[in-house]
């Protein structure tokens, strides 16, 4: 769950909000949703190896996600079969912003870079706007040393494993 969906648990107390936060969270996820199909189809034109990698990232990030506004629907008074349809209807979008891209930017290969800048532009924000405020909050020695071997750890991973990507994908 992000911190928006934790904000947002939080900021409703106990109880049902008469689905006000449910319909907020299906508005702005089908906006996401639709970005990501955007992203995933700019990755695809420039190649399917990235293609992959993109969606495969993305997936990763949206599993979270959807468990978490699945408990937002629910805790906003849907029940459990309406809040797991929204969810899944809501996760459309991102069929339909991929194809839509896929189509538009194969026209228009030249915004293709565009694209997956701002692909990963919107990556590192998610990294910084969830991870970086929880880093303020423990400022003694040993908890920054660790998070700057652990951050180091992740970018030493990726650059093992591109190679290996690479190989696999092609």
């Amino acid at each position: 769950m992000s911190l928006t969906d934790m904000a947002m648990v939080t900021a409703t107390g106990g109880g049902h909000d008469h689905g006000r936060s449910g319909l907020l969270i299906l508005i702005g996820d089908t906006f996401h949703n639709f970005v990501d199909g955007i992203l995933i189809a700019a990755a695809f034109v420039d190649s399917t190896s990235l293609g992959i990698v993109t969606a495969l990232a993305i997936i990763a990030h949206e599993i979270p996600q959807e468990v978490g506004d699945f408990l937002i629907l629910i805790h906003s008074g849907y029940t459990k079969a309406r809040a797991l349809a929204f969810n899944l209807l809501s996760s459309l979008a991102t069929l339909v912003g991929g194809l839509l891209a896929y189509f538009a930017l194969s026209r228009v290969e030249s915004l293709v870079p565009v694209f997956l800048a701002l692909a990963a532009a919107s990556m590192i924000y998610v990294a910084v706007a969830d991870l970086i405020p929880g880093l303020h909050k423990r400022t003694e020695l040993r908890a920054t040393v660790q998070q700057v071997l652990l951050i180091a750890a992740g970018i030493f991973s990726i650059v093992l494993a591109h190679p290996f990507a690479e190989h696999a994908l092609g």
